[in-house]
């Protein structure tokens, strides 16, 4: 594995069964709420997608875009080119897939369009400031950041939403060696760098949100 990353492999095909078992399809349905608004998009780079259920979709139904997925996971890509290849067409030459950290993989920009559901969340405050300073300049004018996340809400699910976050913490640790133990703020850095929240979704009283972020014009 690079550079101590958690290993993802040996869950990657039971993985869709033990995300609904634990949440059902609530992660998917974060995944899927803005796909409409992402059709216009011509360059995707995608981080950390899982088996590519979002991916899939969102290659089936956006005809003329071209992504770059990275993940550290070989079984996760595996599973991910083979759902986009049987469900989008021409797949195979509008996917280029990259086992390796995000951190330090080569990119191809410019970009228009950044994903990262429920990956943000297992990157250490440090690693994530990093991220984010480094894909900013590969995008394009008017790109869009989507984020799908846990987090922690106020009022009567706040320590339940603790509990839950901390045990699934707890679960990744034993099963990957995720070394990760509380959500990273993804806001902050990401307004500093220049993009804006446009539109925001939360579920389950406020345990998962999914947004879109968009780069300003006057950054550019």
């Amino acid at each position: 594995m690079m550079r101590g990353q958690p290993n993802f492999d040996h869950i990657a095909r039971p993985y869709r069964w033990l995300e609904y078992i634990t949440l059902g399809r609530a992660l998917e349905q974060c995944r899927l709420h803005y796909l409409p608004s992402l059709l216009n998009r011509k360059r995707a780079l995608v981080l950390g997608d899982g088996d590519g259920r979002f991916l899939a979709q969102l290659l089936a139904q956006n005809p003329h875009l071209h992504a770059d997925a990275i993940d550290t996971s070989a079984t996760m890509l595996q599973l991910l080119r083979h759902r986009c290849e049987a469900v989008a067409p021409n797949a195979s030459t509008r996917l280029n897939t990259h086992q390796s950290d995000a951190l330090t993989c080569p990119l191809d920009p410019p970009y228009d369009l950044i994903v990262t559901h429920f990956f943000l969340d297992c990157l250490t405050q440090p690693d994530l400031d990093t991220l984010v300073n480094r894909i900013v300049p590969t995008l394009s004018p008017q790109a869009i950041w989507l984020v799908s996340d846990f987090q922690i809400p106020n009022g009567p699910m706040r320590l339940p939403a603790k509990l839950l976050v901390r045990a699934l913490y707890l679960a990744f640790r034993i099963l990957t060696g995720l070394r990760t133990t509380q959500l990273p703020d993804h806001a902050t850095p990401l307004q500093q760098a220049g993009l804006t929240r446009i539109a925001h979704r939360h579920r389950l009283s406020g345990l998962l949100v999914t947004e879109l972020w968009q780069l300003k014009q006057a950054t550019q």
